[in-house]
């Protein structure tokens, strides 16, 4: 698997199959679609996710974690056009 270490940074990006796991500081996004065939492409798939899934909950059980976390503050500015 390549070098995917949840909430580390806001680079990371690990795909397996159809699907994307997206590194940020405060969370990691996963989108996309996989299909975890019956064989041995699907296992493979399927034991990738399984990695990083179990890496994300590692991180988070040995954080000091927030209730939730606070929503990102928003702010308009004009249109320079």
């Amino acid at each position: 698997m390549a070098t995917f270490t949840p909430y580390a940074n806001e680079a990371d990006v690990l795909e397996i199959g159809g699907l994307t796991l997206e590194n940020r500081l405060d969370r990691v996004s996963i989108y996309g679609n996989l299909d975890l065939t019956r064989d041995q492409p699907g296992l493979t798939a399927a034991l990738a996710l399984q990695a990083a899934l179990n890496q994300i909950v590692a991180a988070l059980q040995a954080s000091e974690l927030p209730a939730q976390l606070a929503s990102p503050s928003i702010s308009e500015t004009d249109n320079p056009f």
